[in-house]
């Protein structure tokens, strides 16, 4: 949808002034029998974008943000700062045209500059595409093809783009099933005002917030990382001699672990930068240490080069970053 001025900024401010005392149960849920989407169109906008991930991750929620190429250009902190909050980035065109009555060529170019303007400001290439308006037609869906993605259109619209009430968008996500999606906005302070009920409601239903499937276009659990299709992460060697590549193993509702393999040397060091709030309860298979409350330092005990770690995530699902250097 399209973004409408509204006079809200106040508002958005006030909202941060009463989401700290709120403690969702959406993070303590103890199982979730079903995942649901929650979509945020227009992004990333200096005055609102960060108030928005602040409440999201205070309620333990994670979300797709389908942001718009022209503000992911001159916003790219704010892209990353998407990512670091744990949410996956996703394609919703460049100026939010009307596709379907745009030239091939037209949708090729709003489409491809987005992918790069999201890539550029490191939110990943995006697997997934809202089309503005939810509008579509065949030769839409050819080029959105080309580029690899799936189009996600939703459920439930939450209208909060037509001055829809706090309690009007809570409602609307308290129709939400298994799988299901629903539209809401970068930018209404409503939207901002409902999450810590959206996620109370969504907690005592035992609905979880999940990640949209690029094979489906339904929402499902969170398979771990900042990118849905994300499976493993390697990273370069450090001083030329060894890498630690991180991969998903189980998670649950509130925690996740990874594997790490080390290649290149048995005589290791990997260093793991834990992204704040979250933080690591166990480990197995090494010799851990912990200069400071966000950093894991692993060497070898005598039980090989692989190891493990479970994360607890606080609200925070981004992975760890990872170094190796021989010891």
């Amino acid at each position: 949808m399209r973004r409408i001025v509204v006079a809200g900024l106040a508002a958005l401010t006030a909202v941060t002034s009463f989401v700290a005392i709120n403690v969702t149960a959406q993070s303590q849920a103890a199982t979730c029998n079903g995942y649901v989407g929650l979509t945020y169109d227009d992004g990333p906008t200096a005055g609102n974008t960060q108030n928005l991930l602040n409440t999201l991750k205070a309620n333990g929620l994670r979300a797709t943000m389908f942001n718009e190429g022209q503000y992911a250009a001159s916003n790219p902190s704010l892209v990353r700062a998407q990512v670091d909050a744990g949410m996956w980035v996703g394609n919703h065109s460049y100026t939010h045209p009307h596709l379907t009555q745009q030239s091939q060529a037209s949708i090729d170019s709003e489409i491809s500059r987005t992918q790069t303007a999201i890539a550029n400001a490191s939110g990943g290439t995006p697997k997934l595409f809202r089309p503005p308006y939810g509008e579509t037609n065949a030769t839409l869906k050819s080029v959105e093809q080309k580029y690899g993605l799936t189009e996600i259109i939703w459920d439930v619209d939450s209208q909060d783009w037509n001055g829809a009430s706090t309690d009007a968008i809570v409602s609307a996500a308290g129709r939400l099933t298994n799988g299901q999606i629903i539209l809401m906005h970068d930018w209404p302070a409503n939207t901002v005002a409902a999450i810590p009920r959206i996620a109370q409601g969504l907690a005592s239903r035992n609905l979880c917030a999940g990640m949209i499937s690029p094979s489906t276009g339904r929402a499902v659990a969170p398979s771990g990382g900042t990118t849905p299709t994300t499976g493993t992460t390697t990273n370069p060697p450090q001083n030329g001699s060894c890498t630690a590549t991180l991969s998903a193993g189980s998670s649950w509702s509130d925690r996740y672990n990874l594997n790490v393999a080390v290649s290149g040397s048995s005589a290791w060091t990997v260093t793991l930068t834990i992204p704040s709030p979250a933080k690591v309860i166990a480990t197995w298979n090494i010799t851990a240490s912990y200069p400071n409350a966000q950093t894991l330092v692993a060497k070898p005990n005598g039980s090989g080069n692989n190891f493990g770690l479970t994360v607890q995530t606080n609200g925070n699902w981004t992975w760890p970053s990872v170094s190796c250097s021989t010891a």
